[in-house]
């Protein structure tokens, strides 16, 4: 999906949930979209944001995050630093995706795929609990840090 489409799509969910694409709102959304692999902070976020509209301020960037997470357009993640991150849900995803972060050099990569099917299965079969969302991060070493060892 484009930024084009990505906006009109989220400029219809905010306004079904009673909110508007203010253009602060669409200015973090934008930064979102154009550093979409990059799994920034809110303040990395707001640094961005600044160079678009320098109007914007830090307290404004957190309540579209806070905004965006409710809807579920973006999801909230905190790694090994308690830094919380932000990063895109992908279109037509059922679940939050995994990641892999290196323990070495700090890389963070995405799992598209949905491993846990048959996991969820399970604990909602035995333990009888309803599963909404999952979230699974591998910690280990990137095949780039194995291979300067």
């Amino acid at each position: 999906m484009n930024t084009v489409e990505a906006l009109k799509k989220t400029k219809k969910q905010l306004h079904e949930s009673g909110f508007k694409l203010t253009p602060q709102r669409e200015a973090t959304l934008l930064v979102l979209l154009e550093n979409e692999k990059d799994h920034l902070s809110a303040e990395e976020i707001y640094f961005f944001v600044k160079q678009k509209n320098a109007d914007i301020g830090l307290a404004t960037v957190y309540r579209t995050l806070e905004i965006l997470t409710e809807l579920k357009i973006v999801d909230k993640i905190s790694f090994d630093d308690g830094v919380a991150r932000y990063d895109l849900r992908k279109e037509g995803a059922k679940h939050f995706h995994h990641h892999l972060l290196c323990l070495e050099c700090g890389n963070i990569e995405e799992i598209e795929e949905d491993l846990l099917g048959d996991v969820e299965e399970i604990v909602e079969k035995q333990f009888h609990f309803q599963v909404k969302d999952h979230r699974l991060t591998f910690h280990g070493v990137c095949q780039a840090c194995q291979l300067k060892e």
